[in-house]
């Protein structure tokens, strides 16, 4: 069994069929695991071997718990799963063995999932390079000397180095689509509210950050956001739960895309990734639809600010219990923005996001989505923090190189991230195409479209 090409809903069907036993599936899975995971570091925390073949021995005899009943899936480690070690990717919770699972990975193991492990992040999950002082870096399936993104790196490229068929992830700042576009795969954030997040501290006022689903197609990703998705009565926000799987592919004749590409030069941008966005654009062409380039629609520098305060905000609100020497200078960083930051200050940055919200609305009157990259430059050195420059231009903070997904992050939007093929050294890069709150079905069906004709996970998997 291939187990870098196969697909989440083929090991499904013949889980549920009995033509492919757990036990069986969980064998090939840890032999994957043992081939690959020492090149790239991918899977962190993994459970005893005998333990997980004992629990799939389990599966297979018992009636199906739900539809991912036998499927081994590792669980991102910024999220508490019962029995395992759940560090954050922070010394201070290295030896943490949580009692109980948070929300969705409850979800995830009542769809009958067999938890094997968590998929490495980077430390309290800042900043879009996977790396930890508990279990270090994560390295590019396609090449482990390069960062694979983050901070869902370890997902992602666990997907593309076929460890896992299915993936959770989170995104903020492009944590899950950055690292989908660096390592050949997909990832998709959903509208705001669809994935709910646990219910601990305030729940009205951060709207930034989604769980979301990762996989090698996007019907894959339907199938895992199912799990994920539904109200909780102990949260206020509330979106479209409609089902998505099985997904429909979407009939792409007729349908309007704009192309925002480096926003006018606002966004720094490597040379060769917006050659290769074009040509995942003229996939969507080919397929019917229509293309137009859209002029910079909002000022990127007041889209800035209102990022990077409302950011600095909600993260420092989760870094205010820790002791400041557990943490990164990234995270004092964000910390001592948020606490020096006024009430006056917050109110104007959601007054520029809600301009833009009402911008974006426009927009989508006049298009059925937008596309955008998925990251400003190519992996970078596996041992570089971040991006100090983008062809000679200073970076003022440690996140300014993932500024291009920040229009979406802002309004809570359904955004997916789609492979866009290989560049010149042989690295892929990616094309985020997003639409209005509450059309992640459409948006969805326009990237299984799209992955029909495209088919670049499988075309080229990793290793």
């Amino acid at each position: 069994m291939n187990l870098s090409t196969v697909s989440a809903a083929s090991l499904l069907s013949d889980l549920r069929s009995g033509a492919l036993s757990a036990e069986s599936l969980m064998q090939e899975t840890l032999a994957r695991i043992a081939e690959v995971n020492p090149k790239i570091n991918a899977i962190v925390a993994l459970r005893e071997a005998d333990d997980l073949l004992a629990e799939a021995r389990q599966a297979d005899a018992a009636e199906s718990r739900g539809p991912l009943h036998g499927l081994p899936i590792a669980i991102k480690d910024l999220m508490d799963v019962k029995g395992i070690v759940s560090s954050h990717g922070s010394p201070k919770f290295a030896n943490f063995v949580p009692e109980k699972d948070d929300l969705v990975a409850e979800r995830i193991r009542a769809a009958g999932a067999i938890l094997i492990g968590k998929t490495n992040t980077p430390e309290f999950g800042l900043g879009s390079h996977t790396f930890n002082p508990v279990y270090g870096a994560t390295g590019n399936p396609y090449a482990p000397e390069l960062s694979c993104g983050g901070s869902s790196g370890g997902a992602a490229a666990a997907l593309a180095a076929g460890m896992l068929a299915l993936a959770d992830g989170s995104d903020m700042m492009g944590s899950l689509r950055n690292p989908a576009g660096w390592c050949n795969v997909y990832g998709f954030r959903p509208s705001f509210g669809r994935v709910p997040s646990e219910p601990i501290g305030d729940n009205f006022l951060h709207q930034l950050a989604t769980l979301g689903p990762m996989a090698r197609s996007p019907a894959d990703i339907a199938i895992l956001l199912d799990v994920m998705s539904g109200p909780d009565p102990r949260l206020p926000h509330r979106a479209d739960y409609s089902p998505a799987a099985p997904l429909k592919p979407m009939d792409m004749k007729g349908m309007r895309i704009g192309w925002l590409g480096d926003w006018g030069g606002a966004f720094p941008t490597e040379p060769g990734i917006l050659d290769l966005s074009r040509e995942g654009l003229a996939v969507f062409e080919q397929l019917g639809a229509t293309v137009e380039d859209v002029a910079p629609p909002f000022s990127a520098d007041a889209l800035w600010e209102s990022w990077i305060n409302l950011r600095s905000w909600s993260v420092a609100t989760g870094l205010l219990a820790l002791e400041r020497e557990v943490l990164k200078d990234t995270a004092i960083w964000e910390l001592e923005r948020g606490l020096a930051m006024s009430a006056m200050e917050v109110h104007r940055a959601s007054v520029i996001r809600s301009d833009w919200f009402k911008v974006a609305a426009t927009l989508f009157e006049q298009y059925d989505a937008l596309v955008l990259p998925t990251a400003q430059v190519w992996p970078f050195d596996v041992n570089k923090p971040y991006p100090t420059e983008i062809n000679g231009i200073a970076m003022d903070t440690y996140h300014r190189w993932m500024q291009v997904v920040t229009p979406v992050s802002l309004l809570g939007l359904p955004a997916l991230a789609m492979p866009a093929g290989f560049g010149n050294a042989g690295l892929p890069a990616g094309i985020q195409i997003f639409g209005p709150r509450d059309s992640d079905l459409k948006i969805l069906g326009m990237g299984e479209t799209y992955h029909e004709a495209t088919g670049w996970p499988g075309k080229r998997p990793a290793f």
